[in-house]
């Protein structure tokens, strides 16, 4: 029996500076390949430092690759930013449930990132554009600190270009001799923008918890169900497994049970983020 706590050796084969504090880098896996789903994650080994669980940020569809963008917040993010292409890390997983994908056909889809919350959306945006045809209107709501903070620029500039989904970008403050050409103000102050309907649509929401909370209490105000609202809740992960209950939201691992919830399924439970 293969033993779930030994990662697979992977080699970093590019690294893109996102922001000051975030980097996409761009893994190939050494005897075999890693089928996910968009919204998973994988727990990160760097040799010699630790583990750390973090949310793969790449199309679901590709498997030669997968990519992960990872903010320099610990001693092992802080270890990984230190590696050059070539480097050999560990990787278990994938983990978890992904975003409701196949269940969201025929519905008006909306999506709110904030700040590295772009991350886990990023593989639900590339499906979701792959079979444009399965969905109706689907809006991209994304907010950051400032613009030199936005992830995937040009990515979100050309989805915004000619893919059949609206892009609507925001950040908190600009300096005054910035350029930013699009909004300023939290993302929650898009939503009067948006031209999804509430009543017949989903929403896939990830970010700091304080912006999934209000972005919660402003959706059920416009209308979205409960059970439509959809949230990362990645947090206080160790081992993936469910084993060691850092995770734990009530009854839930978010290791097993999510990261990905439906706000109905959480609503009730004790001990929750938003």
């Amino acid at each position: 029996m293969t033993n779930p706590y030994i990662p697979m050796k992977a080699e970093i084969v590019s690294i893109k500076t996102e922001t000051r504090d975030i980097k996409t880098f761009r893994l190939k896996p050494l005897g075999g390949k890693l089928k996910f789903e968009a919204g998973q994650f994988v727990e990160v080994s760097v040799f010699g430092v630790g583990e750390a669980p973090i949310s793969i940020s790449s199309d679901p569809d590709v498997d030669d690759y997968f990519e992960l963008s990872v903010r320099r917040v610990g001693s092992v993010t802080g270890a990984l930013f230190k590696l050059s292409e070539g480097a050999i890390i560990g990787v278990r997983g994938p983990y978890g449930r992904g975003w409701p994908l196949k269940e969201s056909e025929g519905m008006d889809v909306l999506i709110v990132g904030g700040g590295c919350g772009a991350a886990p959306l990023r593989p639900a945006i590339l499906k979701l554009l792959r079979s444009r045809d399965r969905y109706g209107r689907i809006e991209l709501l994304y907010g950051a600190r400032t613009p030199s903070d936005v992830m995937y620029m040009e990515e979100f500039e050309a989805i915004a270009e000619g893919s059949g989904c609206r892009v609507l970008l925001t950040v908190d403050t600009i300096a005054p001799d910035n350029r930013w050409r699009y909004s300023v103000g939290v993302v929650t102050s898009l939503f009067d923008k948006i031209s999804v309907n509430p009543f017949r649509s989903v929403a896939l929401v990830c970010g700091p918890e304080i912006m999934m909370m209000y972005a919660v209490r402003d959706l059920l105000r416009l209308g979205f169900k409960p059970e439509n609202i959809y949230l990362s809740m990645e947090r206080r992960m160790r081992c993936g497994l469910g084993f060691c209950g850092h995770c734990q939201i009530g009854r839930k691992y978010v290791c097993l049970d999510g990261p990905v919830f439906s706000y109905s399924e959480i609503a009730p439970m004790p001990d929750k983020i938003v």
